[in-house]
């Protein structure tokens, strides 16, 4: 019987590459080019990574039809164990991205012009699970993805020292939305339940 290998520690502290870079939020309408966008990096994903990605998925806004976006391009990508960093990360490099951030359970890679960000999770991380949640969610419920559009339009008006400041802007409302994903997901399991 073949001994599976033992798990490896990931970093402890998080690191921001590069320092913090103020950000100018802007809004476009939605674009039906970032799904070709996605899946031209799906394609280029898959050939760097070949078999040690478990998962790629266009995730964020770009990847909800009518909804209003900045015009980045989110993935989320899962693999196999995130602190073998040599197992994914130079195949990353190589395809063309740049590593931005190194924190416990999650890599965060970009193209240089910083128009699609390719996030890395171990598989069965909780993180992938609520990413494509809260995208289901706000693909398939109108009340939903006006709440996210009117909220992110709202956060417009102010400046941002950093992308992740604009992000924690956006918790309560996400974790909100998240909750109905969640409630009504169950509540759909339970419908099928003996």
């Amino acid at each position: 019987m073949p001994r599976s290998s033992p798990r490896r520690l990931d970093v402890r502290d998080r690191e921001l590459i590069g320092g913090v870079e103020r950000l100018q939020v802007t809004l476009h309408d939605a674009d039906p080019t970032w799904r070709d966008v996605f899946e031209e990096h799906r394609r280029r994903l898959r050939q760097a990574l070949a078999d040690r990605a478990v998962l790629i998925e266009h995730i964020g806004s770009t990847s909800v039809a009518g909804l209003a976006a900045k015009p980045i391009v989110d993935i989320v990508v899962a693999v196999a164990d995130i602190a073998a960093e040599e197992d994914y990360l130079p195949a990353l490099v190589a395809a063309g991205y740049v590593l931005r951030v190194r924190e416990p359970g999650h890599r965060l890679v970009r193209t240089p012009e910083r128009d699609v960000h390719v996030h890395v999770y171990a598989a069965g991380d909780a993180a992938v699970e609520a990413y494509l949640l809260f995208r289901d969610r706000l693909r398939a419920d109108a009340a939903d993805r006006s709440l996210y559009e009117s909220t992110k339009r709202a956060l417009l008006d102010r400046a941002w020292d950093d992308m992740n400041a604009y992000a924690d802007a956006k918790t309560a409302v996400i974790r909100g939305i998240l909750e109905r994903a969640r409630a009504q997901r169950d509540s759909e399991a339970g419908e099928d339940g003996p």
